[in-house]
């Protein structure tokens, strides 16, 4: 137990003594705290310019369908509330040349009650003006076909602006709002796992081609090493992401009343506590399990240029992993078989089973059972992992082959 807290203090020093680890900290905390202010800022520049009479985006209109009057010009200022509607009688290349040269943003010139063309300049992939005037101008077109058959305007006006109102009683999750700090929690893993993977990895192949490691190999136990190691990086990229999403939460708390409008950002920070004790567990779990895996791969390594050739094949399946949950959830379908079957493999559950306790209904026997079966995996790849460290030592020149190390295990 002696060695193995040396061996932890140690290696959970070294990471807050590099300096790339400290600096990309602060960055990030940094950069979000930008970000958390940026609304604040945007609006104190607002405040501090004259804004009196903000202009408006023009908007032209060339009816050739319903006369010209202010009628639709009115409906449209009703339903384009952003804009500064203009009734124009120019032809059809005055009025381009006028959105070309920015004079006006856009431009509709309705042909007849039933079609129009759209002209803009650059066609953003946000641009809803079209779905707006279909509405607008279907509702107009059919008003008048309903008082040109006789119906009194009032009767007409009643039947077009009839709401319908429904609600939604939701028994499950809310898909919707749980999708955004899902995602977040999922490339965090993936992130993090990729980066701390690669880092055990690459410590573990230093202290090997340096021959560091067959002197500590005689001092210490394997196991002592090889958790030391692994718990050293995860306690370090717990610190990282605490500081980095602490730093978020206490920022955003800081404007929240600039945010209150953004469901995005607001859904992200109210997440429930049963979800983030969930996230915890299925975080660490799963960061043991690769970064074992990721040690052992690098004890194995002959030279340091090795190790991105030597872990290329870990990385695969945890990228596969990553894919398949990510897939799934822009699919909206968390429980497909793909995922149900990913949720007990200790390789891809730490995401595929929190994706689908964040955005489905999960009995409470097969988390138990996932997390189980990640727990036994952890210190099963952890044990052997440590077995693999220690002959790993002795191994160098070539690459060996599987086989080999199965072999030098069972001496071990």
């Amino acid at each position: 137990m002696k060695q193995f807290k040396t061996i932890l203090n140690f290696e959970f020093k070294n990471y807050f003594k590099n300096k790339s680890f400290v600096g990309i900290t602060l960055f990030m905390a940094l950069l979000i705290a930008v970000v958390m202010f940026f609304p604040r800022i945007s609006e104190q520049f607002k405040d501090t310019q004259t804004t009196a009479l903000e202009d408006k985006a023009v908007m032209l209109i060339l009816d050739n369908a319903f006369g010209g009057g202010e009628t639709i010009k009115q409906t449209f200022e009703t339903s384009f509330p952003d804009y500064n509607v203009l009734l124009t009688k120019k032809n059809i290349s005055e009025i381009k040349s006028e959105i070309k040269s920015e004079e006006a943003e856009c431009a509709f010139i309705i042909t007849s009650p039933t079609s129009y063309t759209y002209l803009v300049n650059n066609l953003s992939m946000y641009d809803s003006n079209t779905a707006i005037a279909d509405g607008l101008l279907t509702q107009i077109y059919r008003m008048n076909k309903i008082i040109e058959a006789g119906i009194p305007y009032e009767t007409a006006a009643d039947l077009l602006s009839a709401d319908i109102t429904h609600e939604t009683e939701n028994l499950g999750k809310d898909q919707t709002q749980n999708f955004f700090y899902t995602y977040i929690m999922i490339f965090a893993l993936y992130m993090v796992i990729l980066l701390y993977g690669q880092m055990v990895a690459t410590n573990v192949a230093t202290e090997k081609s340096s021959r560091a490691m067959e002197l500590l190999i005689t001092s210490a136990k394997p196991v002592s090493m090889m958790f030391g190691k692994v718990i050293a990086s995860c306690l370090a990229g717990l610190i990282q992401l605490v500081a980095v999403f602490g730093s978020a939460y206490v920022f955003y708390n800081l404007n929240k009343s600039h945010w209150k409008d953004n469901m995005i950002i607001s859904s992200i920070f109210d997440m429930p506590l049963s979800l983030l004790i969930y996230m915890l567990i299925f975080f660490v779990l799963g960061f043991f399990i690769y970064a074992f895996l990721y040690g052992a791969i690098g004890s194995t390594a002959s030279k340091l240029e090795d190790i991105n050739t030597s872990v290329m094949p870990l990385t695969m399946l945890f990228i596969v992993a990553f894919m398949v949950v990510m897939f799934s959830m822009a699919g909206g379908r968390v429980d497909n078989i793909a995922m149900l079957v990913c949720s007990y493999i200790p390789f891809t559950s730490p995401m595929a089973m929190f994706t689908r306790i964040a955005m489905s209904t999960v009995p409470i026997y097969e988390i138990i059972i996932s997390i189980a079966i990640l727990i036994a995996s952890v210190i099963g790849v952890g044990i052997i992992s440590a077995k693999i460290y220690r002959v790993g030592v002795l191994l160098y020149g070539t690459t060996p082959k599987l086989s080999s190390i199965l072999k030098a295990i069972k001496k071990a």
